[in-house]
């Protein structure tokens, strides 16, 4: 059975020294978490930062973001293998504001998932509407087109997010 998740999720404002603080106040508050999952998703400069913050702790770190291929001249992209080294366990997909401000489709959805679970990543994979009208298309087509082409066994390993605006 799967716990519950509770994600943060940065917005481009904290640096390292700013993570490692947030993270003295946030690890007592969630110590005694056993009902639940615990998942930060800070920016790529603060993920060391984080790895190390959260080491002897239930939480878990993820990227905010990855690339759909491993290797090749894609400046300034990550591939999943290395948010994978870095010390991550799940990644960002699909995010609204990716969406919306860089264009990401439901096709580049579902190459950054199946990249991110290739590289032993959970992908934390977002669904939403940016309207309150079209909604249940919205969300039909999101799924039909950036998920549901994923095998039985690969979508049992993804987390939806839920993300009306």
């Amino acid at each position: 059975m799967r716990l519950p998740v509770i994600g943060a999720n940065w917005k481009l404002h904290k640096d390292p020294a700013e993570t490692e603080s947030f993270f003295e106040k946030f690890r007592s508050l969630v110590d005694d978490f056993g009902y639940c999952e615990v998942i930060i998703c800070p920016p790529f400069l603060d993920i060391a930062t984080a790895v190390i913050a959260a080491e002897q702790t239930t939480i878990h770190i993820g990227a905010q973001n990855l690339y759909w291929e491993n290797t090749g001249a894609f400046t300034g992209e990550v591939s999943g293998e290395m948010i994978k080294a870095s010390g991550c366990s799940h990644v960002i997909v699909g995010h609204s504001e990716r969406r919306h401000y860089f264009g990401e489709t439901d096709d580049t959805v579902l190459k950054k998932l199946v990249a991110a679970l290739e590289a032993g990543l959970t992908p934390i994979v977002c669904i939403g509407e940016r309207e309150s009208k079209n909604v249940e298309s919205v969300l039909e087509k999101q799924f039909r087109c950036g998920i549901a082409p994923l095998s039985p066994d690969q979508f049992a390993k993804l987390i939806i997010a839920y993300e009306p605006i």
